[in-house]
C-alpha cells in the first residue's frame, strides 16, 4: 500500500510539474486567427506611428533618445530601419540588442508590418 501511494504521490508530482510549464497563448499559437493582420498595405502614419508609440517611444523619444535612437519621428526612424538596427532588435536577431528591452517581442503581425515598411525604403507615407 505504501509503494502504491508512493507512486501515486510521485505521478501526481510530475503532471503538475509538467502542466505548470505549459505556457501557450491563443495569439502565440494562432497569430493570424480572428482579426486579419494586413502587413502588405502599410505606411509610416497609419502603421508604423502606432506601433512605436506602443513599444519604443518610451524609452526612444527625441527627448530621451536611449541608445542615441530615436523612435518617434520619421527621421530617427528611418535612420534606423535603413541601417539593419530597428530589424535587429525587433526581430531579436543575434548580435542585437533585443527590442522592447525587458519586453515581450512583437507579434508576428507587427513584425511583418514593419518588415514591409523597410522593405519598401521605410518612406515617409
Amino acid at each position: 500500500m505504501r509503494k502504491i501511494l508512493k507512486s501515486l504521490v510521485i505521478w501526481s508530482s510530475l503532471m503538475l510539474l509538467f502542466n505548470a510549464c505549459y505556457n501557450d497563448n491563443e495569439y502565440d499559437l494562432y497569430p493570424f486567427s480572428g482579426a486579419q493582420c494586413d502587413s502588405t498595405n502599410v505606411s509610416y502614419s497609419k502603421t508604423i506611428v502606432p506601433i512605436t508609440s506602443a513599444n519604443c517611444n518610451s524609452c526612444h523619444s527625441t527627448s530621451n533618445p536611449s541608445g542615441n535612437v530615436i523612435t518617434d519621428t520619421w527621421a530617427g526612424l528611418s535612420k534606423v530601419a535603413n541601417n539593419g538596427k530597428l530589424w535587429g532588435g525587433v526581430n531579436w536577431e543575434p548580435g542585437y540588442v533585443t527590442m522592447p528591452n525587458l519586453g515581450v517581442k512583437l507579434s508576428a503581425c507587427d513584425l511583418g508590418k514593419i518588415k514591409n515598411w523597410i522593405n519598401q525604403g521605410a518612406p515617409n507615407n
